[in-house]
């Protein structure tokens, strides 16, 4: 009996369980939009991917929720579509989609209304489901009210900051830059327009940003020379990261130029950084030397860590005795900054690959020496102490 009685409750659990269970809405997206029309409601896509971590979660989590999706049901139709199949793939290219989860709220014409991006918990989300159903909320308002005065910063801040809601940066640089024109030099230089110009100004070669490089210690005064820093810095990744994902080495060449105009070593040390994934990623291997022969010691001498990164490099890639040489001479100062386990063992090899078995012997046994007192797994400076102690 007592037994039976398991079984019924772990039938039950197991039915309330699929019954809170979220299952994705196949509806195609042509028939999703006659219904917008035939039931007056706009239309709620999902554009998610089975490996996203933060759209499974919303599923487990919000999508799950009963009174979630009564609430969806009822002010919208809904569809969810994977961005890697189909409909999704030409839903995520048509509203440049970038983010995961991204929602989009559509009307029968296939006007974005309102966007949001990124994880959310239910009370949040619920928010803004319902802000997005306020017409004096939704984008081509907010746009229309901007554009009738485009000096005016509330209009703009509240149109740029609905945008932000479900665009990344780069979307949002047309409509800043609309504001700013209307912003004289003098102007720029407020709490206000830094705001606009940190968030929204994407472009290394626009009139604001090149006014910032030249009046950094003015809005230092209205920002802080921290916040200045951070936003070149960003520009600057957002010029070149892309590029480097993509292996784009004809326009990454091309840009890297324009990053190394500014002439700072915030920035330099940004596109030292980049100009190594680059030619790891390509395998170019004399790029790669020839960077960091010309710049190492002046980008990252004080970073035990990079430098180290650096000598691994130059172990499995680098075959010239003088460039290996000064590998060497790189890591050697790591451990003047932080003396470690890993970057005796890597001079060792270093010398080991140059010939120079007295020097490796030395440097294996220093490895040996931290090995032991950390009680660590000597088994690969062992390795090449038997190997050096057999030449």
């Amino acid at each position: 009996m007592r037994l039976l009685y398991i079984v019924i409750l772990f039938l039950s659990l197991q039915i309330v369980s699929s019954q809170n269970q979220f299952v994705p809405n196949d509806t195609p997206y042509k028939t999703a939009l006659e219904r917008t029309k035939t039931e007056g409601k706009p239309l709620f896509v999902m554009l998610y991917a089975d490996w996203c971590p933060h759209c499974n979660q919303m599923k487990k989590e919000v999508f799950s929720n009963p009174d979630v999706m009564a609430f969806l049901n009822e002010n919208y139709v809904c569809i969810w579509k994977n961005i890697e199949k189909d409909e999704g793939i030409a839903l995520k290219d048509k509203y440049k989609t970038k983010s995961l989860p991204t929602f989009l709220f559509l009307d029968s014409n296939e006007t974005l209304l309102y966007a949001l991006k990124g994880e959310m918990k239910t009370p949040e989300f619920m928010t803004e489901v319902k802000y997005a159903l306020n017409s004096r909320m939704q984008l081509p308002y907010l746009e229309k009210e901007f554009m009738s005065d485009p000096s005016n910063s509330d209009k703009f801040f509240t149109y740029l900051n609905t945008l932000k809601k479900g665009k990344d940066r780069t979307d949002l640089s047309p409509a800043t830059h609309i504001y700013l024109k209307t912003q004289s030099d003098a102007q720029l230089i407020s709490e206000t327009n830094w705001r606009i110009i940190a968030n929204g100004v994407t472009d290394i070669n626009s009139r604001e940003f090149q006014f910032v490089l030249k009046h950094q210690k003015e809005f230092a005064t209205v920002a802080s020379q921290n916040r200045v820093d951070r936003k070149i810095e960003s520009i600057v990744t957002e010029l070149l990261r892309p590029l480097v994902d993509n292996l784009d080495t004809v326009n990454y060449y091309k840009q890297r130029e324009v990053a190394k105009s500014i002439r700072l070593q915030k920035t330099d040390s940004l596109v030292f950084k980049f100009d190594l994934t680059l030619a790891e990623r390509t395998e170019k291997w004399q790029f790669y030397k020839k960077v960091t022969l010309e710049n190492t010691q002046k980008l990252v001498w004080n970073d035990a860590s990079f430098l180290k990164d650096i000598g691994q490099t130059y172990l499995k890639h680098i075959i010239d005795t003088e460039s290996l040489k000064k590998s060497i001479f790189w890591v050697k100062h790591s451990l003047e900054i932080n003396d470690s386990y890993d970057g005796n063992l890597l001079i060792a090899r270093l010398y080991n690959k140059i010939k120079d078995k007295k020097m490796a012997l030395q440097y294996a046994k220093d490895a040996k020496v931290i090995c032991t007192e950390m009680t660590w797994n000597p088994k690969e400076v062992d390795t090449l102490l038997a190997e050096l102690n057999t030449k």
